[in-house]
């Protein structure tokens, strides 16, 4: 696509910058151009020429941006990744990669995926639906090679041997501007490259909704968009605002829709404030189409995700430090529905800003492939997710890598997780772990009937600390509900400090086949549990365990909890891993996979004195056991007291000789199983004063089970 002229641009502006909304000191974005028109017509385009002859000019104007279909074959930048590359780390193309040839028929806007799995004899599969199909693998041969729709590509020279993913995108459809109309012709900005008979012409509303914003930025002025259907081919960007208001006249009636374009609806870059309010905005991936913008299982690269390569959201946030997005409702958005990034307190620069307050109020995110709501760094504070709507999403219901977050008297159905933590290399910066993240509160939400996405309703993990999950309902729920997560690997911390408080589970299955699921599962250090009603309606349900708990968590108090119907109650379980490398008979590298024996890097003195009981093969213990000496949080490597032959892959349990687990005063009624205790324990493990009853559970066993321990 051509740039459009920067005289059409300060046009608009002068036009915009004479003319406000009634009553009100505001810029009308109809009065900079935008159409907000859903008309569309048919029209006939040949290759090399800016005329193109529509069948009815309808409401289309001189100056007016518009979208027209079929006639413009391009191609997105071409992305490489190397094996083990996350989806952020692209390497250079250097002329290994040439496309051309597509012909439209495999649609509007097809991407393509090359897949190389490592091997002395490199070939490649290849996906046009984003991963859900692929096709069989053929040899490279560095000369042209057919894929679908037309397209060709041919890879060059490069150690493919090592295996690789490519990606690019081939799209039709030409992006302009009305320069004259004459009769039924309409004279472009642009040519089309492609002769059609049958090409689709739209509104294109981008542009005049960009000058208004900008003139707005510059006079210190307010936007109002009224009622209106207005298409976008590309973000409108609010870049350094002091202090910018973009109010739609109705969140019912005044319409984003960038279903043709690409990105997101709102890009907010810099500045002090921003309100956005009063809008719809709509996307072009729903909910069913969820594992096309997912993780795509590829065998040259890891962490290529759907949504990356084919994006549209609604609002994205880097860096402006107070924003208040107010009764605005979003669908089918194929990534982070509304997103937030960019620097800390502890790493902007001088003249640079960071978001510290950001509030989402009484908004809405519906039948859409990917998350809700995203703090994708640490640097972000103060977010905000209050008295929102979420239902049918296919990602994260929100996903936080941010500080001081607050997620309050909101609704999901068929959300995936509230995710708290995922500090990962490629989101903390400096000032963590001295000021933390991932603290957050989850209060006073409604969770109805199951998690299409992330096996729970709300887990703590990987770097979150200082989480309280109080007074939640959980209605008719199918799902796992409430984790809190110890699980670490060498990419991310450990997490802890958790309060679970004050929630009601109503685990009844309704209308569906029973999962096997836990109201509440805990393996992370400094966790309390209390005041929580765990039930089901009618007969104990046998797949239903109320409170989880697994070793080696520390500091763990459990009190006050009322358990019914459930197939378990109390369940304690062994904590498991496996050796990945070994350095010498003293000194191994934990394996991933299963990853229960925590890393915690901030105090690795923790698991000093922690006794291994050595498996075999089928998880029996051997006799054999050993005591970790020492931990090293840089090279992650434990260390043995005593020489024990080891070779990747051997398993153990693991046995802290002091838990401080408190588990008393519940009340435990009605369940198959009230209490299942199979794990180690130890001197400051109690289970006492706990009120057990059968209720009127059939098929129940003894009341407790303890199974001996492997030490």
């Amino acid at each position: 696509m051509k740039s459009l002229p920067l005289l059409s641009i300060a046009l608009l502006s002068f036009i915009c910058g004479f003319t406000q909304a009634d009553g009100a000191d505001l810029l009308n974005a109809r009065d900079c151009g935008a159409s907000g028109s859903k008309f569309e017509t048919v029209a006939a385009t040949t290759d090399g020429s800016k005329q193109i002859t529509v069948k009815d000019v309808g409401d289309f104007k001189v100056g007016q941006g518009v979208m027209v279909s079929k006639c413009n074959i391009r191609y997105s930048r071409t992305q490489l990744w190397g094996t083990g590359e996350p989806y952020y780390n692209t390497k250079p193309l250097n002329d290994s990669v040439e496309v051309r040839g597509y012909d439209g028929s495999a649609g509007s806007w097809t991407i393509y995926i090359l897949d190389i799995e490592p091997s002395a004899t490199p070939a490649f599969r290849w996906t046009d639906d984003l991963g859900r199909t692929w096709q069989p693998k053929v040899p490279i041969k560095h000369g042209w090679q057919p894929l679908g729709g037309g397209v060709e590509v041919k890879l060059n020279k490069r150690d493919w041997e090592s295996g690789y993913v490519i990606a690019f995108g081939a799209r039709d459809q030409l992006v302009s501007r009305i320069e004259k109309i004459e009769g039924n012709v309409l004279t472009l900005s642009d040519a089309a490259n492609r002769t059609v008979k049958d090409a689709v012409v739209r509104h294109n509303d981008t542009l005049a909704l960009q000058a208004v914003v900008d003139q707005a930025l510059k006079e210190k002025r307010g936007v109002h968009v009224p009622a209106g259907h207005y298409r976008l081919a590309h973000s409108i960007r609010v870049r350094n605002a002091a202090a910018l208001a973009i109010e739609g006249a109705s969140a019912v009636d005044t319409l984003l829709d960038i279903s043709d374009g690409e990105g997101a609806c709102f890009t907010l870059t810099g500045g002090t404030e921003v309100t956005l309010r009063n809008f719809r905005m709509t996307g072009f991936m729903g909910f069913d189409e969820r594992d096309k913008a997912g993780y795509i299982n590829t065998r040259g690269s890891t962490y290529i995700w759907g949504f990356g390569l084919k994006h549209c959201n609604a609002v994205t946030i880097s860096g402006t430090e107070r924003v208040l997005v107010e009764n605005c409702h979003a669908s089918r958005m194929s990534g982070e529905c509304f997103v937030s990034g960019g620097p800390s307190r502890g790493t902007v620069k001088p003249g640079q800003s960071y978001s510290q307050w950001i509030t989402y109020l009484r908004c809405s995110v519906t039948d859409s492939a990917r998350n809700a709501f995203n703090d994708v760094m640490c640097g972000t504070e103060n977010t905000s997710v209050l008295h929102c709507r979420i239902v049918d999403v296919g990602g994260c219901t929100w996903e936080g890598a941010s500080r001081f977050v607050k997620f309050i008297g909101n609704y999901v159905r068929n959300g995936g997780t509230v995710a708290m933590g995922n500090l990962g290399p490629a989101n903390r910066d400096k000032t963590y772990p001295d000021l933390g993240a991932g603290q957050h509160i989850i209060a006073d939400n409604v969770f109805e009937s199951g998690v299409p996405y992330g096996s729970c309703a709300i887990r703590s993990a990987v770097g979150a600390t200082q989480v309280i999950i109080r007074n939640n309902l959980f209605i008719n729920f199918n799902s796992s509900a409430v984790e809190a997560s110890g699980a670490t690997d060498y990419r991310h911390y450990a997490s802890g400090n958790t309060l679970i408080s004050g929630n009601i589970f109503d685990m009844t299955c309704i209308g569906a086949k029973p999962a096997s699921r836990t109201a509440i599962n805990i393996s992370a250090n400094d966790t309390i549990v209390s005041g929580n009603q765990v039930y089901v309606r009618g007969d104990a349900d046998p797949l239903l365990t109320g409170i989880k708990l697994k070793e080696p968590a520390l500091n763990v108090n459990v009190h006050g909890n009322l358990l019914r119907n459930c197939g378990v109650g109390v369940n304690t379980q062994r904590g498991e891993s496996r050796v990945g490398e070994v350095l010498d008979d003293r000194t191994f590298v934990r394996a991933f996979a299963p990853p229960s024996l925590p890393l915690d890097r901030l105090q690795p003195r923790t698991c000093v004195g922690w006794r291994l009981a050595w498996l075999d093969s089928k998880s029996k213990p051997t006799g054999a056991a050993s005591i970790i000496e020492s931990f090293d949080p840089e090279t992650l490597r434990f260390k043995l007291r005593e020489p024990h032959p080891m070779k990747p892959g051997d398993r153990f349990e693991v046995i802290a000789p002091s838990l401080n687990w408190l588990l008393h005063d519940n009340t435990i009624t009605g369940c198959r199983q009230p209490v299942m205790l199979d794990s180690h324990g130890s001197d400051t493990s109690l289970f006492r004063g706990n009120l057990i009853e059968r209720g009127g559970a059939t098929n129940a066993r003894r009341p407790s089970q303890v199974r001996a321990g492997s030490s």
